[in-house]
């Protein structure tokens, strides 16, 4: 029986370390990181999900941020999903299916209209992710693993350029 909740402020550190831990902690190296720093997550869709005595096995968080399409105008609205993880121990239970489900329902009915994540397109493919044209994450990524998901119908359609830090103008909240 696992208990999922919303991420707290007294959970960060303890997410960390599952990051560290499924990740490495060269892991804020990444280009995506340059996306996140100073930017706060989507609290909402934000997750955990922890086990009867309380330990944690599993956490999801979410970004927003931009593509810029180049044309001078506000970039379009996108979530950056990531990073996602398991713990070790945990691995082979639908954990990470669980918390993409839950997490991806959620931002659709906040309103928002297209997910982003850079990763193994087959694992995301089964949740309905596909790789992206023309949408350039910063260097170095390798492109064929930046990936986009449809909440809303078309969502994607014509989205071109480089994704940036959000502005927060006009991002869905809770």
């Amino acid at each position: 029986m696992y208990q999922l909740e919303e991420e707290v402020e007294a959970d960060w550190w303890e997410v960390e370390a599952l990051y560290d831990l499924c990740f490495s902690p060269g892991r804020t190296a990444l280009s995506s990181y340059r996306l996140r720093d100073g930017v706060p997550t989507v609290a909402a869709l934000c997750l955990t999900l922890r086990d009867e005595d309380g330990t944690l096995a599993a956490a999801i968080r979410y970004w927003p941020a931009e593509i810029d399409e180049g044309d001078g105008e506000d970039g379009e609205d996108v979530l950056l999903l990531g990073p996602i993880a398991v713990h070790p121990t945990r691995q082979g239970e639908g954990l990470g299916g669980l918390l993409m489900n839950e997490s991806l329902s959620e931002a659709r009915r906040l309103g928002w209209e297209r997910v982003l994540l850079v990763g193994d397109a087959p694992y995301y493919n089964r949740f309905g992710f596909q790789k992206l044209e023309g949408v350039v994450m910063p260097p170095p990524t390798n492109p064929d693993r930046v990936l986009g998901l449809e909440l809303k119908k078309g969502a994607w359609v014509g989205i071109k350029g480089h994704v940036v830090k959000a502005s927060g103008a006009t991002l869905p909240q809770a």
